[in-house]
């Protein structure tokens, strides 16, 4: 492993009430983790010069608006903007957040997600509920039916499995994982014990999707305080500290001669963070990653190295990603099981798993891969974080 200094660091952390029920705005939620995140850096509002703001794709920018410095109480602010990658924003504004840091634009940085799309009246199918676009033709896909991220993600997912020979026992072994990762987590929505049987008695979302197949939103924000590294330690809390980042992001290519279905941007953003930190995927402990359903687990674990293409869904179900496996993966119980936050999810338990605060799920901790993605697993981010100020 080479000797690398990190780029930058995480100094707070903090996230607002989390619920299944309507708890109040987008915007309140942020400003309540944000001021968390603030008082967890052991900093004070003053000392904050940078916001960078993620909102939901499906969310309006009045929900989460630019606004949000006044309603938090930041003044003189250095760099305040919105970050758009959808699901991938919620570590890309880390990254953006740290080459800020480095080239001396700010010198702590608020990242923030926010969203609650649970309202009343509104069901989460319907808050979901929009068509994606994956045809690489503007509004082609509603008159074909195809609406809501189950069902394009559906396809996908049965495409994976033909071509490596699954069954509904590896998407089925994904959520079992999760939930038993979930079961440790106080944070954790969903606290039932599931069982591969529960899974397949479960009812059909979209074929082949279970309902344990899906992720659980819920209303909640995540925020954190980026801070030079020599700053973060200094902080009350353990410094995270950013060594590598990485992002890929290929486009809708089905016509070029290869299937994103299979091939996603994330190998080339595990390439760049790997190189960057000057590690590799056998040094990584463990994995945060987005896991909107259970496939994408599957898929990001042969993509940034993890294992051989065609191997995840042998390797999940022989128990190597749960409690006491060889690769910890998703150790809060994920977006599955957990909390489906969007690039908040893994942002969150990459940070107190790197930490060493996660209390009963917490594992080995050198170096953590947090990565989450965007549409359909096309946009994606990472970054490989350490308690470590050296590797």
């Amino acid at each position: 492993m080479a000797s690398k200094k990190p780029l930058a660091a995480i100094r707070g952390f903090a996230m607002s009430d989390l619920s299944r029920q309507y708890i109040g705005p987008t915007w309140q939620l942020a400003v309540a983790a944000i001021h968390r995140a603030i008082a967890d850096a052991g900093l004070k509002k003053s000392d904050i010069d940078g916001l960078l703001i993620n909102k939901s794709p499906v969310a309006t920018l009045m929900d989460l608006p630019m606004d949000l410095l006044d309603y938090a109480g930041l003044k003189d602010l250095t760099l305040c903007g919105v970050v758009e990658a959808e699901g991938s924003s919620g570590v890309q504004m880390v990254q953006q957040a740290a080459l800020a840091v480095q080239a001396g634009m700010a010198k702590a940085v608020v990242c923030v997600f926010s969203d609650a799309p649970i309202v009343p009246g509104v069901s989460t199918q319907q808050a979901f509920g929009m068509p994606l676009p994956l045809m690489g033709k503007l509004g082609s896909e509603a008159p074909t039916g195809l609406f809501g991220p189950v069902a394009a993600y559906a396809l996908a997912a049965r495409r994976y499995m033909h071509k490596n020979k699954l069954t509904e026992d590896h998407l089925g072994a994904v959520a079992v994982a999760c939930r038993q990762w979930a079961l440790k987590n106080p944070l954790a929505m969903m606290k039932k014990p599931l069982t591969m049987e529960d899974h397949h008695n479960s009812p059909y979302v979209v074929d082949p999707f279970h309902l344990f197949d899906c992720s659980f939103p819920v209303n909640g924000a995540v925020a954190v305080v980026v801070t030079s590294a020599a700053s973060a330690a200094d902080g009350p809390q353990p410094a995270v500290y950013v060594h590598g980042m990485g992002q890929g992001h290929r486009g809708v290519t089905n016509r070029r001669g290869f299937e994103n279905e299979i091939e996603i941007g994330a190998r080339l953003a595990g390439e760049g963070a790997y190189a960057m930190a000057g590690v590799g995927p056998k040094d990584i402990d463990c994995a945060q990653v987005y896991d909107a359903f259970t496939y994408c687990i599957l898929l990001q674990l042969e993509q940034y190295g993890f294992v051989a293409p065609g191997g995840a869904g042998e390797f999940v179900l022989a128990g190597q990603t749960a409690p006491g496996g060889s690769f910890p993966v998703n150790t809060g119980g994920g977006q599955l099981s957990g909390y489906y936050l969007q690039g908040g999810t893994p942002l969150s338990e990459g940070v107190m798993q790197t930490r060493g605060t996660a209390g009963e799920r917490q594992v080995k901790h050198d170096l953590v891969l947090t990565a989450a993605y965007g549409g359909r697993m096309m946009y994606h981010a990472c970054m490989i974080t350490s308690p470590h100020a050296s590797l």
